[in-house]
């Protein structure tokens, strides 16, 4: 699939619990997702070109982002990262990936040296208000031959694409769980007045979770 845009198609996909959060407190991991579910968001990102999380996610839960409970080849590791907070030991970072770390303009030079060291590729784009300018990025990335991306977060992320209207595609992990804690989305419309909303959605049931997904519309 490809978006009309010249950028790539965006899938946003993450695992909540009934109450809409993605974590107990901020900064804390959390797992939500049972096997079953767990091995459905990795046959996705064996789909994607590359996979996007912000640097609070690396910092919280040092994911891998690759593909290891589903066949397929890995997607290329992108960290939103305004400052280049980012670990040279993260393992994200991967020179045989290819990861990308994006920043701001005004991020330390001596950080930016620290990573490429480790071999990650530092992608400058100018700053906004919420952090990275968005629509910069994805018109960078698809020049770099990234045709399909797959957003997995955390919540600054998750609700800057969606304000941004940046989503073409959204599947949603629903783990039969209340947490009471950190919402995936915030403030969302505070500037809008359509809201998004899913066509030819579908919904099924994987383990104890439930799996929702469709195109995303503006109405």
């Amino acid at each position: 699939m490809a978006s009309i845009d010249p950028r790539p198609f965006v899938t946003l996909t993450y695992a909540q619990s009934l109450d809409g959060s993605i974590a107990a407190r901020p900064g804390a991991s959390l797992v939500l997702s049972c096997a079953e579910s767990k091995r459905f968001t990795h046959q996705l990102r064996a789909q994607n070109d590359a996979i996007l999380v912000g640097i609070g996610t690396v910092l919280a839960d040092d994911p891998q982002l690759n593909v290891r409970l589903a066949p397929g080849a890995n997607p290329r590791p992108l960290i939103l990262d305004s400052d280049l907070r980012c670990p040279i030991n993260a393992r994200c970072v991967d020179a045989g990936r290819g990861t990308i770390i994006v920043a701001r303009a005004s991020a330390p030079m001596a950080n930016q040296r620290a990573l490429e060291n480790v071999g990650a590729q530092i992608l400058r784009v100018p700053a906004t208000d919420d952090g990275i300018d968005l629509r910069a990025m994805l018109e960078q990335l698809a020049r770099a031959q990234i045709k399909t991306l797959m957003v997995e977060g955390g919540a600054r992320v998750i609700t800057n694409f969606l304000r941004a209207r940046f989503v073409d595609r959204i599947v949603i992990t629903l783990a039969p769980v209340l947490i009471g804690g950190i919402r995936g989305v915030n403030a969302l419309l505070a500037d809008a007045d359509r809201f998004p909303r899913l066509r030819r959605a579908e919904m099924r049931q994987l383990g104890e979770d439930w799996i929702v997904s469709g195109e995303i519309e503006w109405i």
